[in-house]
């Protein structure tokens, strides 16, 4: 009895401390994060008389919003995570009417070696070819969508009910997307997608494309859309391009686990074209570790469902960031569009839908400050 009492008086410790080191590995965290933007925007043509309008956007370059994100070290090179992202009018203090209280919300599972799995309401593959690829405009700024006319092309940015997985290997990123339609016995209301990238960590270049086929939730028609386009830094100059396609079935016009409502995607006159083609490029330098300047433009030409429907326009931005500190800044942007024909929709402004352009020219100016979180 006196060795087992012994043995018992060595193990005992010795396993509890085992235990504790397993349970030690597997740490979890939650952090708070966010971005806080405001502007003052001036706007010719905002409405049908020609008037010219000033005052507070919803926003400024980039969308307010705040959000929960967690991670659980789950040992061996796994974890788990979850993302909750909540979108907001700093103007108003209210949460953005056209999209879901959590706009993202996911859970996942990753792993060292073999990527992850995301599921939920997330970034659709569109968006993840144009970020990966680096030939966004404004890339120091957080992507987010405002004064961004091609993130208008990539089909609807969010998609609802999807399992994604990515995956980085040797600077190749890789992700692949699939959102359920939920109809039995068809894939109506479905999304299916595709995007690659490559660009070397740390290094001067990085190229990426992608597709997606998205099926309208009533009749199964198709919206087809892909692109391609890379970037080139050299010292602080960085150069941009890229080429954008959207293709719509004759039937397409409503997409439930898209952003939009059918009665939106009318009013924005997403469901006027047949196809949709963007050029695209800018030049952004960086000055310092406190000043980033770009000018930026895009190209967009509409083949209508109708003659009446065919159009055109071009973009021009001119844009001016301070950084007053590691995560606040202030800025001045300018930009100048030229519209013809039917093309007047919001979706290709890239101002946050402030104002629908009512004749064929408009001018913003914009003056704003931004904090991270």
């Amino acid at each position: 009895m006196k060795n087992i009492s012994r043995w018992t008086a060595a193990l005992v410790p010795a396993a509890i401390a085992s235990f504790g080191c397993q349970i030690a590995q597997a740490q979890s965290s939650v952090t708070l994060y966010g971005v806080v933007d405001e502007s003052v925007r001036y706007l010719t043509h905002a409405n049908q008389a020609g008037d010219s309008s000033l005052g507070l956007g919803n926003g400024g370059m980039t969308q307010s919003r705040w959000g929960l994100k967690g991670v659980e070290d789950l040992g061996g090179g796994w974890s788990t995570f979850f993302k909750l992202e909540n979108r907001i009018y700093i103007n108003t203090g209210q949460s953005d009417p056209t999209l879901p209280f959590f706009n993202e919300a996911q859970i996942g599972v990753r792993s060292e070696s073999y990527g992850q799995v995301i599921i939920g309401r997330q970034y659709n593959v569109m968006i993840e070819g144009i970020t990966v690829g680096g030939y966004g405009s404004n890339s120091w700024i957080p992507y987010d969508f405002s004064f961004q006319p091609e993130v208008t092309m990539t089909g609807g940015i969010w998609t609802s009910n999807q399992v994604q997985y990515q995956a980085r290997y040797n600077g190749f990123t890789f992700a692949a997307g699939y959102a359920f339609g939920g109809n039995a016995g068809n894939s109506n209301g479905s999304q299916i997608g595709a995007a690659a990238a490559y660009g070397p960590a740390g290094g001067p270049f990085s190229v990426g494309a992608a597709y997606e086929e998205s099926k309208d939730s009533i009749n199964g028609a198709a919206a087809k859309d892909w692109t391609f386009g890379g970037s080139y830094t050299w010292n602080l100059t960085r150069f941009s391009a890229g080429y954008i396609v959207n293709q719509n079935d004759a039937g397409f016009s409503n997409f439930a686990n898209g952003p939009f409502t059918a009665p939106e995607l009318t009013a924005l006159k997403y469901t006027d074209f047949s196809r949709r083609r963007m050029i695209m490029g800018g030049i952004t330098q960086q000055v310092g570790n406190a000043w980033h300047f770009a000018a930026n433009v895009w190209r967009t030409l509409q083949d209508g469902k109708t003659h009446a429907q065919d159009g055109s326009a071009w973009q021009y931005q001119l844009v001016a960031d301070y950084n007053l500190s590691k995560r606040t800044d202030v800025y001045l942007e300018g930009d100048y569009a030229i519209y013809r024909g039917d093309l007047i929709g919001a979706q290709l402004q890239g101002v946050n839908s402030i104002g629908l352009a009512q004749k064929g020219t408009q001018i913003g100016l914009m003056a704003g400050i931004r904090h991270q979180f």
